[in-house]
């Protein structure tokens, strides 16, 4: 991956970790790995587990940071948060936990334009 993709993945990241935490999460976890995936963030809110996915885009060209979250992504990332669960001693059967998705996108001079947040797709 060329620096120029990883320093806006690391920006992406650093917007979506401060938007969840204003709006009242606890990062727990950045970038945590395993070996069928990763976790981007992995917070916690009112006794709840999310699991971000953190998707940036500078420009459209390639879609929206939300249209580049596929079906085979979205189970990936389910079963790397079991096992994130289960690494930490956590049961995913007694835990209240679910997946998320924050999309970053900037205009093409790497402004800001939104940061969205969606915390209940799985």
């Amino acid at each position: 991956m060329s620096k120029t993709r990883v320093k806006l993945g690391r920006r992406g990241e650093n917007l979506a970790a401060d938007e969840l935490s204003r709006r009242g999460y606890d990062i727990v976890n950045r970038n945590w790995r395993c070996r069928i995936g990763e976790v981007d963030i992995a917070a916690l809110r009112d006794d709840v587990w999310t699991f971000f996915e953190v998707r940036t885009r500078r420009g459209r060209a390639f879609g929206t940071p939300e249209q580049s979250v596929t079906p085979a992504k979205m189970a990936r990332m389910v079963d790397v948060a079991r096992m994130y669960l289960s690494t930490h001693g956590l049961n995913v059967h007694a835990v209240n936990w679910r997946i998320g998705v924050v999309a970053v996108e900037m205009d093409e001079l790497g402004r800001l334009l939104r940061v969205e947040v969606y915390d209940k797709l799985w």
